[in-house]
């Protein structure tokens, strides 16, 4: 039987089988020796025995919850992070097969967490070498276009055409961009100077920024929250994020239309809101805009990226953050970003 296989089980019945074979000893031995006071004596053999049966099984069982809890140790290390925490499994048995099993399980886990880590190292070198070797065209196809939109001036059909070349290589040189930092994202090589930052002075940075598209376009851009609320984060990074949330905000915003960013502080949080008053986002699309170069079939916008709103949440999240959307077809869109603040517990 298996179940033998385990030599603190099979010790166990052993000991039972002696402990029973003694007990039909000495009550061989009163019967043969004390018939009168046979049932006296055989009470208090069965009491000892009994006794002896219960101190080996509470002996077996407080071993076998001492090795359990050692076993629940190692996987609570494991999942803690400690990636060489195992059982020990050096017997034989079905526990211990068991213990094998799940450290077999933890080495493949190790074994795939390793090759992913490798992929992403690996894709984010490529991106990397890829945009370095983009960069000397591209500035060399803007230069050329920019002497070919001043040579055009008078040609309108052509200078049109040189503009729209501008554009294009602009929005190649964000593609770019936004892609090797989604790839340091990934690969877990971006460290995050954090520090103390002022969110009305981080927000009022970006209000200047997208000033002038706004006056171009016709849409405003309000800030509104109180002046005394910091947040512990890379402003840099965070800038970025928030920058690409309030452009996809314009981008989804008519001319006369108004996108307002709203920061607060709560006892637990620090929370920023953009929102706006834009076409909205089609309810199919909503558990979607978070996907790398997601398009919508409802959506009329053809010069964005599909990895601006992406690398906003991996941001967001990298800062421990969470995003959340709020969107109706034709009543606007509101972005929520909600950061925790440590306590001191």
């Amino acid at each position: 039987m298996k179940i033998l296989a385990d030599r603190r089980i099979k010790s166990l019945f052993c000991q039972i089988a002696a402990v029973i074979l003694v007990f039909l000893l000495a009550c061989a031995l009163v019967l043969f020796l004390s018939p009168d006071h046979a049932a006296v004596w055989i009470l208090l053999c069965v009491s000892g025995m009994g006794a002896a049966i219960f101190a080996a099984c509470f002996a077996f069982f407080k071993r076998q919850n001492e090795i359990m809890e050692n076993a629940a140790a190692q996987i609570a290390s494991y999942i803690s992070g400690d990636r060489d925490a195992r059982i020990e499994c050096d017997e034989e048995g079905e526990m211990y097969r068991l213990f094998h099993e799940v450290n077999s399980l933890a080495a493949i886990l190790n074994a795939k967490a390793e090759n992913e880590r490798t992929s992403k190292q690996f894709l984010k070198n490529t991106i990397s070498d890829i945009s370095h070797q983009l960069k000397t065209p591209l500035a060399a196809l803007n230069i050329y276009n920019g002497l070919l939109k001043g040579e055009t001036m008078e040609l309108p059909e052509l200078h049109e055409f040189a503009s729209l070349s501008e554009r294009e290589l602009e929005r190649i040189e964000t593609l770019v961009q936004n892609l090797l930092k989604i790839t340091k994202l990934d690969a877990g090589s971006i460290v995050f100077a954090r520090k103390p930052e002022n969110v009305a002075y981080m927000l009022g940075e970006i209000e200047l920024h997208f000033a002038y598209r706004a006056k171009q376009e016709g849409k405003r851009l309000e800030a509104e929250g109180d002046e005394d609320i910091f947040l512990n984060c890379d402003r840099a990074w965070m800038t970025e994020a928030i920058e690409n949330i309030v452009k996809n905000a314009f981008d989804h915003t008519d001319r006369g239309g108004c996108v307002r960013m709203k920061w607060r502080q709560s006892a637990s949080a620090v929370r920023i809101e953009i929102r706006d008053n834009g076409s909205g986002i089609h309810p199919e699309d909503l558990h979607h805009i978070f996907k790398r170069f997601y398009r919508s079939r409802f959506s009329k916008d053809k010069q964005g990226t599909g990895l601006g709103l992406p690398l906003a949440k991996m941001i967001v999240e990298a800062h421990n953050g969470t995003i959340e959307v709020e969107s109706e077809p034709g009543s606007g869109t509101a972005f929520v970003l909600n950061f925790l603040i440590p306590t001191k517990l």
